[in-house]
C-alpha cells in the first residue's frame, strides 16, 4: 500500500503543469433542468396567451415565444397539446424531460403544474372567484372606469411633440424592441393612447417585474396599519432549519432589507442560473415560491450590498401573508385592499400551485390599469378623496436604497430611481420595471404617468428615461 502511495504521487508530478492548468469546469450541470424549465415556461407563455390575453396562435408564436431560440412546434402544429375545454396547455412528449402543463384558473390566470402532475390535477388548482365590483367600467369615467374623455388636448400641450415622443416608442431602429401600447396621463387625463396591430386597451399581457412595484404597495399597506415593520425581522424559519433557530443568523433580516434588493442572502437567480433553478423553478415548473425563497444561505451583512434577486421579493410577500392571517384573507387581499378600489378590473395576480403569490413577476394585466397605478402615486396615495398608501411609504420606495448611494442610486423599495448623473429627466421621477420593456413612469414635477408595455426580444435596450424625456418635450412648463 505504501509503495502505492508512492507510485501514484510520482505518476501526479510527471504530468505537466500547463496540462493540469488547462482544466476548467465548462459542462453545463443544469442542462436538463434548463430543458424542463423551457417547456413550462412555454406552456405558461402560451396558457395566459390563449386564456388570460385571448391572443392567437399565430400571434403568440410570432411575439411571446419570439426570444425562445427553440420553441417547440410553431402556430400549425407541433408537439405541443391545448385543451380547450379545460383551458390547459401541455408541452412536449414523454421522455428524459418531462411533459409540462399550465393551466388557467379563474381569477389568477395560469398556474404551471410540476412534471408529476397530470390535468387530471385541475380541480386542485387555486382559483379565486371573488365578483368583480358593479357597474359597467364602460359607463363609469376614467379612471375608476374605462370612459374617457375626448374632448381634445389641454392647453400647453405640444400635439405634434407628442406625436413625436409616441413615434420614438414605437418606430425602433432595434428590431428586439416592440411597443405593444403607450399611454400619456397628464394631469389626471389620458392625453395620448396608442397599441400596436393585434392588442388594445383590453388586452392583458405579463407584468413581469412591474409586479414588484404592486407587492411593495400591498405590503405598504400593512404597514401603515401597523401589521407590518419595515425594520423588524422578517418573523418566520428559515430552511434548512438549525438545531437552535435563533441563532440562525437570517432571523436579523428586515423587511427593509429584502425589499432595498439588500438581504445579503446568497446569489441564485444571477450568475446565469436563472432559468435553471431557483425563482425560475416556481415560475415554469411547479415548485413552491415560499420553501425555495427561504432556503437560502446567508453570505453577506443584510444591508450591505444590492444583488436584485426575485426571491427577495417572495420573502417580503410570504411575511405579508402570515400578517393577513388567513388563506382566504391572503387570497382576497390584492383585490380588496387596492385592485378594485383604483378600478383595476383587467388585473389578475397569479400564484403558484399552493395558491401563494408570486407578485415578483406573475402579474397580467392592460396598459389603463398600470395607468390607475401610476395615477395613485402620482396623487401621493390618494383616490377618491380616501388615503390607500401613506406619504411615509411613497417616500420609502422613492429613497435609494443604502447599498445603492454612491453606486448608481438607482433603486428604492420595489420602485426603480433615475440614476445618479443623468439630468435629461427630472430627478424625482420614479418608475416600475419589468423584463420585455414593461415600465409605469411617475414623474411628480410634472403631473404625468407614462405607461410603456412591451414585447421586447432582449431583457434590456429600452430607455425609460429617454422616453419620459421624449415625453415631456410636449409640455410647456
Amino acid at each position: 500500500m505504501k509503495h502505492l502511495a508512492i507510485s501514484l504521487f510520482t505518476l501526479t508530478l510527471l504530468l505537466p503543469v500547463s496540462t493540469l492548468a488547462q482544466q476548467e469546469e465548462n459542462y453545463d450541470y443544469w442542462q436538463p433542468q434548463r430543458a424542463m424549465v423551457q417547456r413550462g415556461q412555454q406552456a405558461v407563455f402560451m396558457c395566459n396567451g390563449l386564456f388570460t390575453s385571448n391572443r392567437s396562435l399565430e400571434q403568440i408564436f410570432a411575439q411571446e415565444l419570439a426570444f425562445f431560440r427553440e420553441p417547440i412546434g410553431s402556430a400549425d402544429g407541433g408537439d405541443y397539446n391545448i385543451d380547450w375545454n379545460r383551458r390547459a396547455v401541455e408541452i412536449g412528449a414523454s421522455g428524459a424531460v418531462p411533459v409540462m402543463r399550465a393551466v388557467f384558473r379563474e381569477g389568477i390566470g395560469c398556474v404551471i403544474l410540476p412534471p408529476d402532475q397530470t390535468l387530471a390535477d385541475i380541480d386542485s388548482l387555486p382559483e379565486l372567484t371573488l365578483p368583480l365590483p358593479p357597474g359597467d367600467p364602460a359607463r363609469i369615467p376614467w379612471p375608476n372606469g374605462d370612459l374617457v374623455n375626448s374632448s381634445g388636448l389641454p392647453a400647453g400641450v405640444d400635439a405634434a411633440a407628442l406625436q413625436a415622443a409616441s413615434d420614438w416608442a414605437f418606430d425602433r431602429d432595434s428590431k428586439e424592441q416592440v411597443t405593444l401600447s403607450l399611454i400619456v396621463v397628464y394631469n389626471g387625463d389620458i392625453i395620448h393612447e396608442r397599441y400596436a396591430t393585434g392588442f388594445d386597451a383590453t388586452t392583458r399581457t405579463r407584468t413581469w417585474s412591474t409586479a414588484k412595484s404592486i407587492a411593495t404597495t400591498l405590503i405598504g399597506m400593512l404597514v401603515d396599519e401597523g401589521r407590518m415593520s419595515l425594520d423588524e425581522p422578517l418573523g418566520f424559519d428559515w430552511y434548512p432549519m438549525n438545531r437552535s433557530a435563533e441563532t440562525d443568523p437570517r432571523k436579523q433580516i428586515t423587511l427593509r432589507h429584502v425589499l432595498n434588493m439588500s438581504s445579503g442572502l446568497d446569489t441564485i437567480d444571477n450568475r446565469g442560473r436563472e432559468y435553471a433553478t431557483g425563482s425560475g423553478l416556481s415560475y415554469w415548473a411547479g415548485a413552491s415560491s415560499v420553501v425555495g425563497a427561504r432556503s437560502r444561505a446567508l453570505i453577506r451583512e443584510p444591508g450591505t450590498y444590492w444583488d436584485y434577486e426575485n426571491y427577495d421579493t417572495l420573502l417580503a410577500v410570504y411575511a405579508m401573508k402570515l400578517a393577513l392571517g388567513g388563506e382566504k384573507a391572503y387570497a382576497e387581499f390584492p383585490r380588496r385592499a387596492l385592485l378594485d378600489r383604483i378600478g383595476m378590473r383587467n388585473t389578475l395576480v397569479s400564484t403558484d400551485r399552493f395558491g401563494d403569490f408570486i407578485l415578483s413577476s406573475q402579474v397580467y394585466t392592460n396598459a389603463r390599469d398600470l395607468a390607475r397605478f401610476g395615477l395613485l402615486y402620482l396623487q401621493n396615495g390618494m383616490w377618491d378623496g380616501e388615503r390607500l398608501i401613506s406619504e411615509d411609504w411613497i417616500d420609502f420606495v422613492r429613497t435609494p436604497a443604502p447599498a445603492t448611494v454612491g453606486k448608481g442610486g438607482h433603486y428604492g423599495g420595489q420602485w426603480w430611481l433615475v440614476p445618479e448623473g443623468r439630468d435629461d429627466v427630472p430627478t424625482d421621477a420614479y418608475s416600475t420595471s419589468g423584463n420585455r420593456g414593461q415600465y409605469t413612469v411617475v414623474v411628480p414635477s410634472h403631473n404625468m404617468v407614462i405607461v410603456r408595455r412591451g414585447l421586447d426580444y432582449g431583457r434590456q435596450g429600452f430607455d425609460r428615461w429617454s422616453l419620459t424625456r421624449e415625453v415631456l418635450k410636449t409640455i410647456d412648463e
